[in-house]
């Protein structure tokens, strides 16, 4: 009976410590959550690094890509028929630096 009467008259007390628990552990832990927000932010860094880096990437390939189609530069020719094929002339001496 105490048990009953107790719960009858702090009702109010009880809803209220209730919903600030579960407010406070989905400000936490929850989706949208403190946890969640420090995730999603080094995931961002992350994802920007990556961006500047590919970024990087394209433009080397169009800038290689530009001499070979728009003006052929037989230099450039040059160098990749050498690497790829491992070709050179009689009187050269290949020295491959690593």
């Amino acid at each position: 009976m105490k048990i009953r009467s107790f719960f009858s008259r702090k009702k109010l007390l009880l809803i209220n410590i209730f919903l600030s628990i579960y407010i406070l552990t989905n400000l936490i832990g929850g989706d949208r959550g403190l946890l969640s927000y420090f995730e999603k932010k080094k995931l961002v860094v992350n994802l920007k690094l990556l961006e500047q880096k590919l970024n990087k990437d394209l433009i080397d390939l169009e800038k290689k890509n530009s001499l070979l189609s728009e003006k052929i530069n037989y230099d450039y020719i040059d160098i990749l028929y050498r690497e790829k094929f491992k070709f050179g002339k009689k009187e050269e001496i290949i020295i491959k630096i690593k």
